[in-house]
């Protein structure tokens, strides 16, 4: 490929999958890191991509969100693994609180059937999909409905989870680094998950690899304030370390 070329499919490549790894590509296109790094700068340059941590995401998503349909689409089967992984750090806990997202969507459809337990959660598809579970104690915090997440925020849920005491909350973020530690777009959802992280005895944070690095514009949370943190393999040890070093366990499913 021509340095054009190999641009133009790197913004695609960003585009469709949502970020780009540096070491991945180059072995993909048979070049070097530098090489691509320095595409990558290029695009960067038009403000085009974003760099982050080992390689790029897309300029526009920054401090914008993609639908429930299409998040749901991207990195499926990471997203399946970090639930599976998730179900380990239930434990006996009798309350759990499940934050709107598709990673914590896909835990909610693998919670055990043969014991009972009271669910909280601000997903309205969560809560959707629990409704008819007859082990399940389901309460739906209230709140402005997002459309963009399906998820309930703002005062009438914080103010509800202020008085709440849950054995383990499983919380999405949509960037995690050590930096900035959690972060969101929006100022309602960063609300709302940082009550979350105050009323839950042991915090659980799902995200796959693609959210590392993704800084985005509210900080809700600190690494610190995070007992265990799930994410994939696309996360490279080195990184891991570092992570588990600011607080929380890291596991790489």
């Amino acid at each position: 490929m021509y340095a054009a070329e190999r641009q133009q499919w790197l913004l695609d490549r960003t585009r469709d999958r949502g970020r780009v790894d540096v070491a991945a590509v180059a072995e993909e296109l048979d070049v070097t890191p530098e090489t691509i790094r320095r595409d990558l700068g290029a695009l960067e340059r038009q403000s085009l991509v974003r760099r982050v941590h080992g390689g790029a995401i897309p300029s526009d998503l920054l401090n914008f969100e993609p639908g429930v349909g299409q998040r749901d689409s991207q990195f499926g089967a990471e997203k399946e693994r970090i639930a599976k992984a998730a179900l380990a750090e239930l434990g006996t806990a009798a309350t759990v609180l499940l934050d709107a997202g598709t990673t914590t969507s896909r835990l909610a459809s693998t919670l055990p059937r043969e014991r009972d337990v009271t669910v909280v959660t601000n997903s309205l598809p969560i809560a959707s999909s629990l409704a008819g579970r007859p082990n399940v104690d389901l309460r739906l915090l209230g709140g402005r409905v997002r459309g963009t997440t399906l998820a309930t925020v703002d005062d009438w849920g914080t103010e509800v989870l202020a008085g709440l005491t849950i054995d383990v909350a499983f919380i999405g973020t949509n960037g995690f680094s050590v930096a900035r530690g959690l972060t969101t777009p929006d100022t309602g959802e960063g609300a709302t998950k940082r009550a979350m992280l105050r009323a839950a005895r042991r915090t659980v944070v799902l995200a796959d690899a693609s959210k590392f690095g993704s800084d985005q514009f509210v900080r809700f949370g600190t690494l610190a304030e995070v007992d265990t943190l799930i994410t994939d393999t696309g996360l490279d040890a080195a990184d891991a370390a570092e992570l588990e070093a600011a607080g929380p366990k890291v596991v790489r499913a």
